[in-house]
């Protein structure tokens, strides 16, 4: 009996251990992610991306392909821009791992959720955009790999070409995931109308940092107007625009970007979609990029405490 009521006092105890170990990066009801773009300096590995999210509290996240593709063996491809001397092995790697998508088996990517899921992390969007030169099975495998992740959205820029719109905004129609357009400096009716009118399952992944960067103006109304029709949001901090030029990133809380207000529009109006920190400002001397994103998360949940 002894050893049995040890046995127990360990279990439970390892059990609230590893409860207490899960992150939580959702405050006052707002769902605070991240890109994983955010540790491209970084290994990118499918473990050591799961161990950045750990390190930084952070329970959900939009994907870049690579971490999940390496896992599930696609062909690697080469890094950097190529030189001319290179673009045929460029090309020849490119065709190799659009052959391998379009047989990819989905068990690798239903072994990669679990793991992350298991760690207390949710993937709530994917990232490997459509382009006009992929075949059709190809697009199926990307909307394949976002719905066994668990995402219900696969994110992109948004198409400079009408055709490429219409081509997405069908595929998403087809399988009933919303593809969300990343945007930039974009907005109002020029902006977004004409691809949120190509389909109900096109929408918006707002990144409220380029936008303020950009045009210098507070991006709270276009997140009201267009709410309904937000994947998710991109966190960022930028000074406004000046002599022509674009305002630059800065470490949050020195940008002027309305960050604080922006989470505070998120809560009072319950939305529902994430906002993803995406670390783009370069590291200040003796810091490191997981210091950095530590201190987003941490902003934050400051800001809407």
């Amino acid at each position: 009996m002894l050893l049995s009521r040890r046995a127990f006092t360990q279990l439970a105890a390892a059990s609230t251990l590893a409860a207490a170990a899960k992150p939580n990066s959702r405050f006052q009801g707002v769902q605070i992610g991240a890109i994983t773009y955010s540790f491209r300096a970084l290994p990118g590995g499918a473990k050591e991306t799961l161990q950045y999210c750990l390190d930084c509290n952070i329970s959900a996240i939009e994907l870049m392909s690579n971490a999940a593709e390496s896992f599930a063996g696609a062909p690697a491809l080469p890094q950097g821009r190529p030189t001319p001397d290179q673009m045929d092995a460029r090309r020849k790697a490119a065709a190799e791992v659009s052959q391998w998508r379009q047989s990819a088996s989905m068990d690798k990517f239903k072994e990669f959720r679990k793991m992350y899921n298991d760690a207390g992390i949710d993937i709530y969007a994917f990232k490997l955009p459509p382009t006009p030169t992929m075949p059709d099975a190809e697009y199926e495998y990307i909307w394949n790999v976002a719905e066994t992740l668990g995402a219900n959205h696969i994110t992109m820029e948004i198409p400079t070409d009408d055709a490429h719109l219409a081509r997405v905004a069908q595929f998403a129609a087809k399988r009933k995931l919303n593809i969300a357009f990343h945007t930039h400096g974009q907005g109002g009716s020029s902006g977004f109308d004409k691809v949120l009118n190509a389909s109900p399952y096109t929408a918006l992944n707002f990144d409220v940092g380029h936008y303020f960067g950009v045009n210098g103006e507070s991006p709270v109304p276009l997140i009201e107007k267009y709410a309904s029709r937000i994947s998710s949001l991109h966190l960022k901090d930028r000074k406004a625009p000046a002599n022509g030029q674009g305002g630059p990133n800065m470490p949050w809380g020195q940008g002027e970007t309305p960050l604080k207000q922006i989470l505070q529009t998120l809560k009072r109006n319950q939305y529902k979609f994430p906002a993803s920190i995406e670390y783009e400002y370069t590291t200040p001397e003796g810091s490191t990029v997981l210091d950095e994103m530590k201190k987003c998360v941490r902003y934050c949940q400051d800001a809407l405490a």
